[in-house]
C-alpha cells in the first residue's frame, strides 16, 4: 500500500497532466480582480506574520481561512498574484484565447505587472508569496449549491520553479483552484481596477479599496458603511478603536484612486463612511479609454 505522501504527490501529478499549459500573455494587459474577494475577507491585512485564521460569517456566508506556522496567512500584498492572473485569465477569454487553471510564467512579468521591484530581494519576496498562497487554507460557502456546503481550497494548489536542459530557470508554473478559476470566467463576477491599486501600500487602504470598488462601483449616489460593519467585514485583528482611527486618516489623505470618501454620522452618532466615484471630464474619459492616462491622472 502506498503511502499518503506517494498518493498526494500521484494526485497532483495526475492533475497536472489534465490541464493544458496557459502561457502569459504579454503586453500591459488591464487589472482585474474577482469580485467575492473584493467584498469578503481572505487575507491578512498585515505585513507581519498572521496565524489567527479569519473566521468571518454574514447571513448565508461562512468563510473560514487558516495559515500554516512556517509561512502564515497569505496577505493582501499577496493576492497581488491572484490579481494578475484573473487579468491573464480574462484578457485571454476575451481574445478568444483558450485557458486554463495551470499557467506558465516569469517572477519578472508578474512583478512588474504588480508595480514591484525586479531585484533579488524582489524576487524572493514573490516566491515568498507564492508559499502563503500555498499553503493558506480556505474554506467557503460563497457560490456552493446550498446553505450548508462547503468548498475548501488553497489559493494556488501548487507550484514550481522551471529550468531548461541545462538547469537554467525559465521561470514558474502555478495551479490556480478551480473555485477561483470558475470565478473569474464568469463574466458578472470579474471587475477592472485601476492600475494606482498596487502604489497603495498600507494593508488597510488596499482592502478599503477594493471593497469601494465591489460596492461603490460607478454609482452617481455611491455607497455607505457603519464603521462596525467595516471592522467586522475586514477580518482584522485591530480593536475598533484603532480601526475606526485609521480609516480617518485615510479619509484625511484621500489616498483610495477614483473616490470620494466622506464620514458622516448616523442617528444613533454612530461614524460612517460614506464613498462615490470622483466625476471624470469627457476628454479625461476618452484618453482613459484610450488606456493613454490612468484614472488619478499618471501616464501609462
Amino acid at each position: 500500500m502506498p503511502d499518503s505522501n506517494s498518493t498526494a504527490v500521484g494526485t497532483r501529478q495526475s492533475e497536472r497532466d489534465q490541464l493544458d499549459l496557459f502561457r502569459a500573455l504579454p503586453g500591459d494587459l488591464a487589472a482585474r480582480d474577482a469580485q467575492d474577494l473584493m467584498a469578503y475577507p481572505f487575507f491578512s491585512l498585515a505585513k507581519s506574520k498572521r496565524i489567527v485564521p479569519i473566521d468571518f460569517r454574514a447571513g448565508s456566508i461562512a468563510i473560514r481561512v487558516e495559515a500554516v506556522p512556517e509561512h502564515g496567512l497569505a496577505t493582501i500584498w499577496d493576492a497581488d498574484v491572484l490579481i494578475w492572473a484573473a487579468s491573464q485569465i480574462v484578457q485571454a477569454r476575451d481574445a478568444g484565447l483558450k485557458t486554463s487553471r495551470l499557467m506558465s510564467t516569469t517572477p519578472y512579468k508578474i512583478l512588474t505587472f504588480v508595480r514591484r521591484g525586479t531585484s533579488v530581494r524582489d524576487y524572493d519576496r514573490l516566491k515568498a508569496a507564492l508559499d502563503r498562497l500555498q499553503s493558506t487554507s480556505v474554506m467557503t460557502s460563497i457560490r456552493q449549491p446550498t446553505e450548508r456546503s462547503r468548498h475548501r481550497f488553497s489559493w494556488i494548489n501548487e507550484w514550481k520553479h522551471t529550468s531548461d536542459v541545462h538547469g537554467r530557470a525559465r521561470g514558474i508554473e502555478l495551479i490556480l483552484p478551480d473555485w477561483f478559476y470558475t470565478g473569474v470566467l464568469n463574466e458578472s463576477l470579474v471587475l477592472t481596477i485601476d492600475r494606482a491599486y498596487f502604489d497603495l501600500t498600507g494593508g488597510l487602504e488596499r482592502w478599503l479599496y477594493r471593497l469601494v470598488r465591489k460596492h461603490g462601483g460607478h454609482q452617481h449616489g455611491g455607497w455607505s458603511f457603519a464603521f462596525v460593519h467595516l471592522h467586522a467585514k475586514s477580518g482584522t485583528l485591530s480593536p475598533l478603536k484603532h480601526f475606526a482611527y485609521d480609516l480617518r486618516q485615510i479619509v484625511h489623505h484621500q489616498t483610495l484612486p477614483g473616490y470620494r470618501l466622506v464620514i458622516t454620522h448616523d442617528l444613533n452618532g454612530e461614524e460612517r463612511l460614506n464613498f462615490a466615484p470622483v466625476p471624470i471630464d469627457p476628454p479625461t474619459q476618452r484618453l482613459r479609454k484610450r488606456r493613454l492616462i490612468s484614472s488619478v491622472g499618471d501616464k501609462l
